[in-house]
């Protein structure tokens, strides 16, 4: 009984000495992970803490102009083509070219010429020039005139000269006065039937082909006479 009791408590002993030791050799382990381990955990953490953040797009700079305006409104210079590609384009719509009005000077081409006779002043004709074309026309200097059996231009009255050319609009007149003859008795009278009025170019020169024109009966002149510049109305053609 005393030897089982011995035997007892010597392996009681036994197992708290066994216990003690492995108590010390766990306290020295934890020791050495609290230096080394830990810090790899906590990096390993902050690794996939990281990769996980959700990622924010660029910014970029507010478009001008409303969203419809945003949405339609095609880049300077170009617009879309019929299959969808961008075309290079002006940015700029050419207005339409306006028509040209022709301009010309005023011959037998482009009007009519009559000659008729007027009660004052006193031995005078009118002509009386009209644009029949469609175009303006210029009545450049005065008309150069001559009566059958003329050896000369009837003289023209410098005094005259208006102070711009007569343009004529489709329909417009210019009218030219003629003195018949200066003061009496100081030159030969003639009696005439026809007259002929030929148009000034620009330049001085006179077209080759006049107007014919049928006088009024018993139409005298004499080389005192005169034919006035084209005026743009009948009174002043008539006051010289």
């Amino acid at each position: 009984m005393r030897t089982n009791l011995i035997r007892t408590t010597a392996l009681a002993a036994t197992a708290l000495v066994a216990a003690l030791s492995l108590t010390a050799c766990g306290g020295g382990n934890e020791g050495t992970r609290s230096a080394g381990p830990a810090p790899a955990a906590a990096s390993n953490t902050e690794g996939k803490a990281e990769s996980t953040a959700p990622q924010m797009p660029e910014t970029t700079a507010p478009p001008t102009g409303t969203p419809a305006e945003n949405a339609s409104t095609p880049a300077r210079g170009k617009h879309a083509g019929g299959n969808g590609k961008e075309t290079a384009h002006s940015g700029t719509e050419k207005a339409a070219p306006a028509a040209a009005t022709a301009r010309t000077a005023c011959t037998t081409a482009n009007t009519t010429v009559t000659v008729t006779e007027v009660t004052r002043p006193i031995n005078h004709l009118l002509l009386t020039l009209k644009n029949t074309g469609s175009g303006l026309c210029d009545a450049y200097y005065a008309p150069r005139l001559g009566f059958d059996g003329a050896q000369s231009v009837f003289p023209i009255l410098e005094d005259s000269k208006p102070q711009a050319v007569v343009t004529l609009a489709p329909g417009e007149e210019a009218y030219a006065g003629i003195g018949l003859t200066g003061e009496p008795g100081q030159g030969t009278l003639h009696k005439s039937k026809n007259l002929s009025v030929h148009f000034a170019k620009r330049n001085g020169s006179t077209y080759d082909t006049p107007a014919k024109l049928k006088l009024p009966a018993e139409t005298y002149w004499d080389d005192n006479g005169f034919v006035t510049y084209w005026q743009s109305d009948r009174a002043t053609a008539l006051t010289f």
